[in-house]
């Protein structure tokens, strides 16, 4: 016979809760990059335009996130009342709210 019969060697060298602890690491590195890089800043701008549209008064101008552009005549619990042009006045839901451009004083009711 040209081939000979091949045997298998035993594992020799390793201890055996070592491997486990070496796979693990790496990935656990991996996760606490993830968690610094990704997760932690998109839940710190999560919160701070939570706050954003929390604080809408009336006068502020928004930017809906369809685009629109008009200032706040009326907030109510869930709904904002914006005027987009002279006498144009919509309803908004709350979320839908992007961007607050300009802060102004309140105005008197």
């Amino acid at each position: 016979m040209l081939i000979s019969p091949a045997y298998a060697q035993a594992a020799g060298g390793g201890a055996a809760g070592g491997g486990l602890l070496e796979m693990l690491l790496p990935l656990a590195l991996i996760m606490l990059i993830f968690y610094f890089l990704l997760i932690r800043p998109q839940q710190k701008r999560m919160k701070e335009h939570r706050a954003l549209i929390e604080a809408i008064r009336r006068g502020d101008t928004v930017v809906t996130s369809g685009g629109l552009i008009g200032k706040v005549t009326k907030v109510a619990d869930d709904e904002l009342q914006v005027e987009l042009a002279d006498g144009m006045r919509v309803r908004v839901v709350r979320g839908t709210i992007a961007e607050v451009r300009g802060k102004s004083e309140p105005a008197d009711s």
